[in-house]
């Protein structure tokens, strides 16, 4: 018995009803996939430390393996070595001194990845109780309602929708859920952004998630329908191809340049939607080096052994390279730790807008967002002894040394942080619109302060004495 699923990832427990996973399929693949190794398996089921399990069972357990892996294992012939392997291990007695049903799942997933070095393949133990859930194979009106409820709570992994400095629109989601229920949303969200300059994806949190949603968003980017990917099926030798929608629900922003930004976290559905921009020549990745997941998989049980398994009975191929990014993940356009991503992305994103303009007030514009920008990625850093020359009182502001960090206020107004910018020049933490210029004697203490806004226009005070 077994259940069909496109994507692993923390973005599975989304899923249960339209990809008819059961309760404990979400458990099971919270458990093996969104935790660290070996934590998932000790944290199973009350009983996952206790199953004992001898040479006989472990024999037992490598049949019904290698069967399903000869079965439908998207690659025949790695399927054929896997087993190779395990057989090999196993007559070697490299398995005789593990007698935790726990442990030995964790040693196969092991040996199996070895050969394979597939992200999505591997073998875990099932409780009992779980494995009752399962066997019941149905959820209640009422707990459908209650998983449909908590995606919507959760907002369908759309965490932050916002506009950046120089009009470029950011998004960071965590999944990508299954368009039937969350497409209204995720339409929104493409609204919401219609009249941005450039737009910036955050996938680094992202496990991955279903097709349609990538389907959905990447059709707001083509004038016309564009095939994405396909997926081909190893057991009925059949290919299944996914285009953009002819028709989306308001503006396409065909011209809008996209920025992709991604971590080693960034897996499955996630690295196919920067795969495919990507050879698209339609957006620009950012950051690091993905998961490398590519295959969809079945869920397998082995009811009377307690054993589960996740089998790949797929893969990707990309029209564009006839091939995908199992095993190697995506690299990016701009390879930066994925802390920095954002910062780098927006900061292309704003060199690339100025250039394109010929308006002098939108590249004003441009060019101030440019210089915060800069300055966060490379600080700038000014000795205390030096902060002390501009401390004082300038009309209604004040100027003061905080813990060797300058500060601003104006009275009745909040404090902010100040950031050196260089050549006497101050960003405050928390305001983007406004910034101090200090102008200095010979000496480098400051007589004046310029207010600076982001329209162009200025006031200054003198310091008092």
């Amino acid at each position: 018995m077994y259940k069909a699923l496109f994507f692993t990832g923390e973005v599975l427990r989304y899923f249960s009803v339209r990809a008819r996973i059961s309760v404990f399929l979400i458990t099971l693949l919270f458990f093996v996939v969104v935790l660290p190794p070996g934590v998932g398996a000790q944290s199973a089921g009350p009983d996952s430390e206790e199953r004992r399990i001898d040479a006989r069972t472990q024999a037992e357990i490598i049949d019904s393996v290698t069967q399903a892996l000869n079965e439908v294992y998207v690659f025949p012939d790695v399927a054929k070595e896997m087993e190779k392997h395990l057989r090999k291990q196993y007559k070697k007695k490299a398995y005789q001194d593990i007698t935790s049903l726990n442990d030995f799942s964790q040693k196969l997933t092991e040996d199996l990845g070895a050969i394979s070095h597939d992200k999505h393949l591997w073998v875990r133990f099932v409780p009992d109780e779980m494995l009752a859930r399962f066997k019941a194979d149905t959820l209640t009106d009422e707990e459908k309602q209650r998983e449909l409820e908590e995606r919507r709570r959760d907002n369908f992994c759309f965490k932050e929708i916002k506009l950046l400095g120089g009009n470029v629109g950011y998004v960071d989601f965590r999944c990508f859920s299954e368009a039937t229920d969350a497409g209204p949303t995720a339409i929104a969200v493409m609204n919401f952004l219609a009249y941005t300059d450039a737009i910036i994806f955050d996938l680094r949190q992202n496990g991955g998630g279903s097709p349609s949603m990538i389907q959905l968003i990447t059709s707001y980017f083509f004038p016309e329908p564009v095939h994405l990917n396909s997926f081909y099926i190893r057991k009925s030798d059949s290919t299944q191809q996914f285009w953009t929608q002819a028709c989306v629900q308001g503006p396409r922003m065909t011209d809008v340049d996209l920025y992709v930004l991604t971590s080693s976290y960034t897996f499955s559905g996630a690295e196919e939607f920067t795969y495919n921009l990507k050879n698209l020549k339609r957006a620009t990745i950012v950051g690091e080096t993905t998961g490398g997941g590519a295959h969809p998989i079945d869920i397998r049980l082995f009811e009377n052994l307690n054993v589960g398994m996740s089998l790949p009975y797929g893969r990707a191929v990309n029209p564009i390279t006839g091939t995908n990014w199992e095993g190697t993940g995506v690299t990016p356009h701009i390879e930066v730790p994925q802390e920095k991503a954002l910062d780098v992305a927006h900061l292309e994103a704003l060199k690339k807008l100025k250039e394109r303009t010929d308006d002098p007030d939108r590249q004003a514009e441009m060019q101030w967002a440019i210089d915060g920008k800069e300055v966060k990625l490379n600080p700038v850093t000014v000795e205390e002894s030096q902060l002390q020359d501009y401390v004082g009182q300038y009309g209604p502001r004040k100027v003061w040394v905080e813990s060797a960090e300058l500060y601003y206020q104006r009275e009745n107004r909040p404090k902010y942080k100040l950031f050196p910018m260089g050549n006497h020049r101050f960003m405050l933490d928390g305001l983007d619109y406004f910034r101090i210029q200090f102008v200095v004697d010979d000496e480098g203490k400051a007589t004046e302060l310029i207010g600076q806004y982001d329209d162009g226009h200025t006031d200054n005070h003198k310091r008092g004495k």
